[in-house]
């Protein structure tokens, strides 16, 4: 039996930049495909919510996730800047529709814990474990490395295993 190569989009949102990550799950092998960071520009709030809608959908064109995965949004002591994370991530998901994809949430807490082995560790740690795991020659930006960690966490803890088991029985 061959095994299916199932293709994960990870998202870290934010309304001034989004991370993504995109890697392929084949067997128990992972492998990076690409990362960056959207950057919106300063101004007007719902201007750049579009722009993260819009390049979610480009990204999604050129990429072709089978499924995403993407950190949920948590509260700290600043309700309004949860707010404005919550309405990114919103922009963030609805920009995804066209792939079709499943997809899955992940406190911030679970990704670092299924990623470095401690769910309080910090953006550099996590940084260095994306750079490790998928053998990048050199360390991703913060942003997309968050998202990176999204996507690994999502391999690791069994679904996108599983889902492509399923795929292959269908095959």
């Amino acid at each position: 039996m061959t095994d299916i190569r199932l293709r994960v989009l990870g998202i870290d949102p934010g309304s001034q930049r989004t991370g993504f990550g995109v890697l392929d799950a084949l067997g128990q092998r992972l492998s990076y495909v690409a990362s960056g960071v959207i950057r919106t520009r300063d101004g007007d709030f719902c201007a750049r919510l579009c722009e993260i809608f819009r390049a979610m959908q480009s990204l999604v064109a050129e990429y072709r996730p089978q499924e995403i995965a993407i950190e949920r949004v948590f509260v700290s002591r600043n309700a309004g800047s949860a707010l404005k994370l919550g309405q990114a991530r919103g922009a963030a998901i609805c920009g995804t529709a066209d792939a079709d994809a499943r997809i899955y949430e992940y406190a911030p807490r679970e990704i670092k814990l299924a990623v470095v082995g401690s769910g309080s560790a910090d953006k550099a740690q996590v940084q260095l474990m994306m750079k490790n795991l998928l053998r990048l020659e050199r360390t991703v930006a913060v942003d997309a490395a968050d998202a990176l960690a999204a996507a690994v966490c999502h391999a690791l803890r069994g679904r996108a295993l599983a889902a492509t088991a399923r795929a292959a029985r269908t095959a």
